[in-house]
This record gives structure tokens, C-alpha cells and sequence, in this order.
């Protein structure tokens, strides 16, 4: 027979008190959330990858790939990936790549600039290339300053000192204007570190906003306006002072092709100062030292 008392005591320790809180059993992450949850965490690590894959120029491409960015009109970057791998192969000699310098010659007019841009460097690995230097000659008209910097760098490899003034003109500071009549709206800072197609301004014109971006890489040197004040086309922004990989090269280029009157726009870059990296100020002396031992 079981004792009453007992059960009662069994029964009122097992009985939740009103002040107490009752433990609830944890609930269990469904299996659909689970998955859902994994794949999410693998997306964000898959996307900045697949999307570094896509961009990055150094991805090996076989002549079939190569064939087929070179020829897409819808992806600009392929056509500049391509253009790269072509270039690399030219600096090493690589007969392989002569089926595709016809389209070399034609890609000097192509509508996006980053392209002309990357072609005028490659016409510049081979100076056998049939075309190119006749290409080229008609790159330094090019509308934009990177392109005719870059066509005049490549025409020094053929012994042709045409684009000198082009590149001088890589030297100095780049001059941005206001493309159309309007407000401004905001100015960077002057000194903020600017990639090329950085944006400088925000102008309010007819018709809606306007960027204005800088045609090189490089630094803020000096702003023209003020947010709030009212421009009319052409007039200047802003200045942009050149990076210094454009200032090596033009520094490297004028070793061989400078003369005496480039002296002003080269003996700058050997000052000691904290803008003005060591390699740079090295290679103004030694260029202005061999442009006047050339005596012209």
C-alpha cells in the first residue's frame, strides 16, 4: 500500500511554483532554415571571389577565350582582359599572338576609352606590328589624355619622338572642367588620393545631376569653386596632380626623347618632398642629366 503523504510531497516537488520560470525546451533550427542558412554564409564568401575571378587580367586565357573576349562587344573588361594576355605574350615573344594584331589596329578606335587605353600600351610590345605604329600616330589626337599618354609611351619603343608633348603634358597637373553649365553641388578635398574616373564634383545642371571625374590617377592639388557656385561649361574645377607610375614613365620616356625645354616640367620631381617617391626623384636626375649631355 502506498504511503499518501508521500505521493503528496512527490506531487507538490514536482509542481512549478508561480514566481519560478518554467524551462522550455530549446527549439531545433529546421533543416530547410539550416540549408538556407549554409548557403547564404557560402554566397558571401563565393560572390567577392567570383566576382575577383572575373575581373582580374592575370587569369591565364587560352587563344579560344582569347578569341572570344577580344570580340565581346557587351563586356569591355573582357575585351581589356584579352588585350592583356595578348600583351604579356608579345613581351615574351610569343608568335602565337600575330592572328590577332589586325584586331589591334582596329580596337585603337574602339568607343570605350579604357580599351583604347589598354590597346596603345600593347601596340607598344611589338614595333613590328604591321599597323601599329600608324595607329598610334593617330592616338595622340585621341580625345582622351590617358589614351595619347599612352600611345605616345609606346611610339618611344619605335624611335619616334611624335608624342613628345603628350608626354610632357604626363608631368603635369590635369585640368578638370565642368562639361555643361550648372551649380555645384559638392567638391572633394583638396590632397584626397583620386583612382582615374574618380569622382571630383557633383554639378546640377539642366536636365538632373552631373559627375565630374578625373581623366587620371593621382592627387587633388587644387580646387577652382566652391559648393553653391554657378560654372558655365569649360570652365575649370579642379587640378589634378599625376600619380606617380604616370610620372615614372614619362620620367623614363623623356631619358631617351627629352629636350632642353622639357627641363621646367621634369627638375620638380627632384625635390625632396613627402609626395615625391625616391624611384621618381632618381629618375628626374638622371633625366634631366641626360638631356642636357644631348645638349637639345
Amino acid at each position: 500500500m502506498v504511503n499518501g503523504g508521500q505521493n503528496d510531497a512527490i506531487v507538490r516537488s514536482e509542481t512549478v511554483s508561480p514566481g519560478s520560470t518554467a524551462v522550455k525546451p530549446k527549439r531545433r533550427m529546421s533543416t530547410g532554415n539550416r540549408l538556407l542558412f549554409f548557403l547564404t554564409a557560402w554566397l558571401i564568401v563565393l560572390m567577392p571571389f567570383l566576382f575577383w575571378w572575373n575581373t582580374w587580367f592575370g587569369r591565364q586565357l587560352s587563344d579560344k577565350q582569347v578569341n572570344e573576349y577580344l570580340h565581346d562587344e557587351k563586356h569591355p573588361r573582357h575585351i581589356q582582359h584579352a588585350l592583356v594576355q595578348i600583351g604579356e605574350r608579345m613581351a615574351r615573344n610569343d608568335g602565337g599572338v600575330k592572328q590577332w594584331y589586325g584586331a589591334l589596329v582596329t580596337l585603337a578606335s574602339h568607343p570605350v576609352e579604357e580599351v583604347r587605353n589598354t590597346d596603345a600600351w600593347v601596340m607598344g610590345q611589338d614595333t613590328s606590328g604591321a599597323g601599329f605604329h600608324q595607329a598610334l600616330l593617330k592616338m595622340l589626337n585621341d580625345p582622351a589624355e590617358t589614351v595619347r599618354g599612352n600611345a605616345a609611351l609606346s611610339l618611344v619603343r619605335y624611335g619616334d619622338d611624335s608624342g613628345r608633348a603628350q608626354i610632357v603634358a604626363l608631368l603635369r597637373p590635369a585640368i578638370v572642367r565642368a562639361a555643361d553649365a550648372g551649380r555645384m553641388l559638392d567638391v572633394d578635398k583638396v590632397g584626397t588620393a583620386i583612382h582615374q574616373g574618380g569622382l571630383v564634383a557633383k554639378l546640377q545642371a539642366d536636365g538632373g545631376g552631373r559627375e565630374v571625374r578625373s581623366p587620371i590617377a593621382g592627387r587633388l592639388r587644387s580646387i577652382s569653386v566652391q559648393a553653391g557656385q554657378a560654372v558655365a561649361a569649360g570652365n575649370e574645377i579642379a587640378s589634378i596632380d599625376p600619380g606617380t607610375e604616370q610620372v615614372w614613365e614619362g620620367l623614363r620616356a623623356l631619358y631617351l626623347i627629352g629636350r632642353m625645354e622639357d627641363l621646367p616640367a621634369i627638375t620638380p620631381y627632384e625635390k625632396e618632398l613627402p609626395e615625391i617617391s625616391d624611384r621618381v626623384r632618381e629618375q628626374a636626375v638622371l633625366t634631366e642629366k641626360a638631356i642636357r649631355e644631348r645638349g637639345k
